[in-house]
Order: C-alpha cells, then structure tokens, then sequence
C-alpha cells in the first residue's frame, strides 16, 4: 500500500445529512477553547427564529475554515464575478456570550 493510500480518509454522507439546512445567518461565539457556529434560518416578518444547526470547532480549526472558505470565495468571485453584499439583519447579537460576526 502506497504512502498516499494510507492517508486517505473514507467520509460517510448520510442522506439525511446530504440533503442539508438552509441558513441566512450564522451566529459565532467563542470561549477560551472553542468556537460555536449557530446556523439559523430568519424568515421576513417573522419575530421569532431556530437555531437550524450548531458546530462546535476548536480555535485551530475555526482558523482552518476561515482559510479554507477565503480560499473558495476567491475562486469563485474569479469564475463568477464579486460576490455583492446585500444589507445586515438588524438583530442584536449579545446571546449572553462574547459579541458575534456573522
């Protein structure tokens, strides 16, 4: 077995998983040793909106998502053009914990 075979990971997607949520907002909060990604879906006119999705990340690997997503943005705006801002929610994001970004 060559060096490349035995580092290759086998990754299960269950179909439930596959399907996916859809998020409009990420809510991102951190301690000392970890990072919390709230994935939340905010429909217009409606006061009240569910935590769709939670992933916990250590700080190494929120660093790594950054990088990885900056990496992607970058390649898609050059195949598809500058991805345009469109305006904030206007939602307070002080959930108890240290402020977000989303």
């Amino acid at each position: 077995m060559d060096e490349k075979q035995q580092n290759q990971l086998n990754i299960e997607l269950s179909e439930e998983v596959a399907e996916g949520i859809y998020s409009n907002l990420a809510i991102i909060t951190h301690s000392n040793s970890e990072f919390v990604i709230d994935y939340v879906k905010v429909m217009p006119g409606v006061p009240k909106a569910k935590v769709k999705s939670r992933v916990i990340l250590t700080p190494q690997h929120a660093k790594r998502l950054l990088n990885a997503l900056t990496e992607n943005i970058e390649k898609f705006e050059s195949l598809h053009g500058t991805i345009e801002e469109t305006e904030s929610v206007g939602i307070p994001m002080n959930f108890g914990g240290p402020t977000a970004q989303a």
